[in-house]
């Protein structure tokens, strides 16, 4: 498994030029990125948070009766320049999931249960996450994590698929909108590039928008 200190090593600073250099052009992304991203990031948490409560209660309970285990749980992901943090979900598939080893998630996977293939159509999983933006280990958009492991291996068969963590990752993303889970490695790292370049509140705002429409329609989901 690849570590933080490895994936820093990595990775290269050269992906965060558009975003952090202010000049003539990028004087309004560095700003956005410095201050108001932020304060953005938690009042849209705080808010979702206390009105998705009720939500994700009444899903805990559906969780507990379809299966047998716990509704929530962490898992290790990585994070702006490497940093490792766990994300919150609740669970979407059978307990010991991974029993037999890290999997990536497939199109119609049997591990999903009844319940956790509609949490996962609708993003009602990933509520939990908004804990994530207020600690700040996330944003609310931004590029999705990555584990470790995968994040190696993309690494190691694109190489550049860590400057992704230019970035804080995002509980949605211009590569989620634009394919969800159906996209592979390589065109999720070059949306998410792309999201990096024009970084703005304008940009972010579209993507919130678009996601409301994904959430409704349950594009991409898996």
């Amino acid at each position: 498994m690849m570590t933080e200190e490895a994936i820093r090593k990595t990775y290269q600073p050269e992906a965060a030029e558009p975003i952090l250099v202010i000049s003539q052009t990028g004087y309004k992304q560095g700003l956005y990125i410095q201050y108001f991203k932020r304060v953005i990031d938690v009042f849209l948490a705080i808010v979702g948070l206390i009105l998705s409560l009720p939500i994700v209660a009444i899903f805990t309970v559906a969780i507990m009766i379809e299966t047998t285990g716990p509704a929530f749980y962490t898992q290790e992901r990585v994070g702006l320049m490497g940093r490792s943090f766990y994300v919150f979900k609740l669970r979407s598939m059978v307990k010991n999931a991974e029993e037999n080893g890290l999997q990536w998630a497939e199109k119609n996977d049997s591990r999903v249960t009844k319940v956790g293939a509609f949490i996962r159509k609708t993003r009602i999983d990933e509520l939990p996450q908004l804990w994530n933006v207020i600690k700040g280990e996330m944003s609310i958009v931004g590029p999705r994590p990555e584990r470790s492991y995968f994040t190696y291996q993309f690494n190691s068969e694109i190489p550049g698929f860590v400057n992704r963590l230019a970035v804080k990752p995002g509980l949605t993303g211009w590569a989620q909108i634009n394919g969800g889970y159906d996209i592979t490695p390589k065109q999720k790292l070059e949306l998410d590039m792309q999201y990096i370049d024009r970084l703005s509140l304008r940009l972010d705002l579209l993507i919130l928008l678009k996601t409301v429409r994904v959430v409704i329609t349950g594009e991409g989901a898996r």
